[in-house]
């Protein structure tokens, strides 16, 4: 029998659309990020067993060579950035049904999501699972197939980052005696 003492409990939030929806870090390793609810279609995300894990990253990994997304069972892409130094590199993009989904970092705290280029909301999350949705009115209603990309992609990969300008003085200033 496996011990499932040391696993995390599944994180919740209430959308204002969709109703409560649940992000469960599955697996031995934490391997497996479920995002489901009774409005969304499941999406999961999979980190391969020889990925080298990165402990600042929920799912572990940005190298797409070692990462599968399913929803609702089906394939679909991923490919994160590198996340080096630009906001840019933090993307994460997914193609599935023909639709090109990407989230990437615009502020300190958020991150959008584009469905093929249409600004549809702001994530926000901590890299606790626990994620918030700010959905843009002008966008109209989003998609439940919208909301479980944003919340699995935000909850895997973090949201926001730093301009690189605050970086710069961050390291100047770390490097000044």
């Amino acid at each position: 029998m496996t011990d499932t003492t040391s696993l995390p409990l599944p994180a919740s939030t209430e959308d204002d659309h969709y109703g409560e929806i649940s992000v469960e870090l599955l697996g031995e390793h934490r391997e497996k990020l479920v995002v489901s609810g009774e409005r969304i279609p499941t999406v999961t995300i999979v980190r391969a067993p020889e990925a080298e894990v990165d402990d600042h990253i929920v799912i572990g990994t940005r190298d797409p060579r070692h990462l599968t997304i399913t929803v609702d069972g089906e394939d679909a892409t991923i490919k994160p950035g590198k996340g080096k130094l630009r906001r840019q590199t933090y993307r994460v993009d997914v193609h599935h049904g023909g639709i090109h989904y990407r989230l990437v970092p615009n502020s300190i705290p958020f991150s959008k999501l584009t469905r093929d280029g249409k600004h549809l909301g702001d994530f926000s999350s901590d890299g606790d699972r626990r994620v918030i949705a700010e959905w843009q009115e002008e966008a109209g209603t989003p998609e439940a197939l919208d909301a479980a990309i944003g919340y699995a992609l935000s909850a895997a990969f973090g949201t926001g980052g730093q301009p690189m300008w605050m970086m710069l003085v961050d390291a100047i200033s770390a490097a000044l005696p």
